[in-house]
């Protein structure tokens, strides 16, 4: 924690706000390569190390323009609405973790999910000699395990009829992640399931790094969102708050909530994020 907060405070300024919208864009780069043509991605972009072993290093970026939905897709337009849903729900969720975390730690826990895809990959390929390729499954799958750590008790539509509280689908989705490590162990596919653990590294190290954080109930969602329209309207567009940690101010984000450290020496106000995980300002 102390870790993260002595990087946040020597690179947050340089961390990318609204990093879904970015990753939104790539995905559809990806579906428009996978349509026109849909082989172009695994002969010319896939992370196989093998080819970037032989100079094409490309790979280590391009692998995250992976087809989300292809030309052979499109003959079953389920498959169209199961693409959008999907792209939808990711950026839902990537813009929720970043809210509750900060664009610093969100930008943190997102590339460290491509780069343990990449060392996944690598360590494979020096174990068994074979190049397996790695998309972008395992990183979205981290980020719905973080958002229902952080958010447990928001409720989504099970097959768009049933509520259901996202920590159930958490623990859910985490105990079939357990089975398919183990499933593949027994039958000797070491491959898979090493990957699976290397990726959701990315998962464990950010959850057990965050475990201090307030958990965010839907109830608190609203009241930050009406606490920002307020705040927005008093000021008239001008800023009144600004996070000495991050920078942020209200216009940043309308769910942001500012406070004073009585601790501190001088007037230094911080967002709710970083009011509990700052280190004091002392003058003396």
């Amino acid at each position: 924690m102390k870790f993260l907060n002595k990087l946040e405070r020597k690179y947050g300024r340089h961390a990318i706000s609204g990093l879904m919208r970015y990753i939104v864009i790539i995905n559809l780069a990806g579906a428009a390569i996978g349509i026109l043509a849909p082989n172009f991605y695994y002969q010319y972009l896939v992370l196989d190390v093998g080819l970037i072993m032989k100079g094409q290093i490309w790979r280590l970026f391009t692998y995250i323009f992976a087809p989300g939905i292809t030309r052979y897709d499109l003959m079953n337009p389920l498959n169209i609405l199961w693409f959008a849903l999907g792209t939808y729900l990711y950026y839902w969720i990537g813009n929720s973790l970043e809210n509750a975390w900060g664009a610093f730690r969100f930008n943190l826990y997102y590339i460290s999910g491509y780069i343990l895809n990449i060392i996944a990959s690598v360590l494979i390929y020096i174990a068994f000699g074979i190049s397996f390729p790695i998309g972008l499954d395992f990183i979205n799958q981290s980020l719905f395990l973080a958002f229902a750590a952080l958010y447990p008790n928001i409720q989504l539509l099970l097959f768009f009829v049933i509520p259901i509280k996202v920590k159930w689908l958490g623990i859910f989705y985490g105990c079939i992640l357990a089975y398919e490590v183990f499933s593949n162990l027994v039958a000797g596919n070491f491959i898979y399931a090493f990957a699976i653990v290397v990726a959701m590294l990315n998962f464990l190290l950010f959850f057990f790094g965050t475990r201090n954080y307030q958990r965010v109930s839907p109830s608190q969602m609203k009241r930050r969102a009406t606490y920002k329209r307020e705040v927005n309207k008093a000021a008239g567009g001008i800023t009144r708050h600004k996070c000495a940690i991050c920078g942020r101010t209200e216009l940043d984000d309308e769910n942001l909530e500012f406070r004073f450290c009585s601790k501190c020496d001088g007037n230094y106000e911080y967002c709710m994020e970083h009011l509990f995980t700052h280190q004091h300002v002392h003058k003396h």
